[in-house]
């Protein structure tokens, strides 16, 4: 196990899998097999205060990023969706209220602590029915090609131990024409920001983690692996390599956070269709 070097260049998702079956868990540099352990551990350690938590350090401001990037999704009465790493279900939430009695939602996430943590909001908002779980695998999503007419993923998809096989199989599992939806963590455009946002970050988020949670190492890691996550305009290049088109991407709160939207595109035989 090493220690990653800060300043490292921020990775594409080739440079995910490092030689010898290394990969990062922040700055930690763990064997290939054993990170989505060290995740589930990660997660199971915050799940509990995980709202509180998140409502906290970012003074409330991810409820707004939540609403802006739903928003955006476009999504229409009756359709069917996929949350992706959905742990505590916001994403889910704000996106049944889009899809009327006849949408549905998939929330897929391999940690079952924080989908029960979040199983309360569900049913006290009237969505019992229409928000289904499945714990899984999101580099391995168990749904057939072509099933759902969005999918998303919200601060989950750089805890992946390979971001490039969890996009691919959101691309899979969308219909042609489907749409992705990815909100993450960035670094703030602005130097002057950044440097503060990186003070906030590395010293008084794993404080505050330390003594509200009891997690220092868990908010340690949330900064590190942000570090590490690739910029807007990697991202972007990435998911057209993958086969999403029309991809673009918003900065929010000067770049802290971003959303990225692309579209599944049509085969030859839907366009066809539609011609």
């Amino acid at each position: 196990m090493r220690s990653a070097d800060r300043t490292t260049t921020r990775p594409t998702f080739q440079d995910q899998r490092r030689q010898g079956g290394i990969v990062d868990f922040g700055f930690i540099q763990v064997p290939e097999e054993d990170k989505v352990h060290w995740v589930r551990r990660h997660f199971n350690s915050v799940a509990h205060k995980y709202d509180f938590m998140n409502t906290l350090l970012s003074f409330g401001i991810h409820y707004l990023w939540k609403h802006i990037a739903v928003r955006m999704m476009d999504l229409q009465e009756g359709q069917r969706v996929i949350d992706v790493c959905g742990g505590t279900a916001d994403l889910s939430l704000l996106a049944a209220r889009c899809l009327g009695p006849g949408g549905s939602i998939v929330l897929y996430d391999i940690n079952w602590a924080m989908m029960v943590t979040g199983r309360p909001k569900v049913i006290n908002a009237g969505y019992g029915d229409s928000i289904r779980y499945v714990q899984g695998d999101a580099e391995r999503i168990s749904f057939a090609d072509n099933s759902f007419d969005a999918a998303m993923v919200g601060f989950g998809i750089r805890n992946l131990t390979r971001m490039d096989a969890g996009f691919r199989e959101m691309h899979r599992v969308l219909k042609p024409g489907g749409k992705l939806m990815c909100l993450e963590f960035s670094e703030p455009v602005t130097p002057w920001f950044r440097a503060l946002y990186d003070f906030y970050s590395f010293h008084i988020m794993p404080a505050l983690g330390s003594f509200l949670a009891g997690c220092r190492h868990a908010y340690t890691y949330l900064p590190e692996s942000i570090r590490l996550f690739p910029d807007p305009p990697q991202l972007k290049k990435q998911l057209e390599e993958i086969g999403f088109q029309d991809v673009i991407y918003r900065h929010l709160t000067n770049g802290i956070a971003v959303i990225h939207i692309g579209v599944k595109s049509l085969g030859a035989s839907d366009e066809a269709q539609l011609g």
